[in-house]
């Protein structure tokens, strides 16, 4: 995925409403007079400005739309959310690596301490106490 679509989607899930309006309709598909009653209680904000912020995720690919009789039904588009996550992989991909790496390292030096204490011993690896 180039840049130029990931800023779009970034861009549009930047804003609050339109991030409660995915949630929304991540629960089903619904009808605008649904999305906008939701919205106008949470924020106050009315059914045209509802309708704005639900094109502007249609526009980047992060809902479709359907008519139902005089209704518009909303849904999430798989798309544009699998788009997000695919330019969010890449830094996934860049990061995993040391991070595995990291574990092991952390692992292997895991068994060297107990390797050491078993060794020497002392299988608990504490200190006995000592009085003053």
């Amino acid at each position: 995925m180039s840049t130029e679509p990931a800023r779009g989607i970034f861009e549009a899930l930047g804003d609050p409403v339109r991030r409660n309006i995915l949630e929304l309709l991540g629960d089903g598909d619904r009808p605008v007079g649904e999305v906008a009653e939701a919205l106008g209680v949470r924020y106050g904000i009315s059914q045209p400005a509802t309708s704005q912020h639900l094109k502007v995720l249609l526009d980047v690919g992060l809902v479709t739309v359907r008519p139902a009789g005089r209704q518009r039904i909303y849904a999430v588009d798989p798309t544009g959310i699998e788009a997000a996550m695919a330019w969010l992989q890449h830094f996934t991909d860049t990061f995993s690596q040391p991070l595995d790496a990291l574990e092991t390292e952390l692992v292997r030096g895991r068994r060297e301490r107990r390797s050491t204490r078993t060794e020497s011993g002392d299988p608990g690896g504490e200190q006995p106490h000592r009085s003053a």
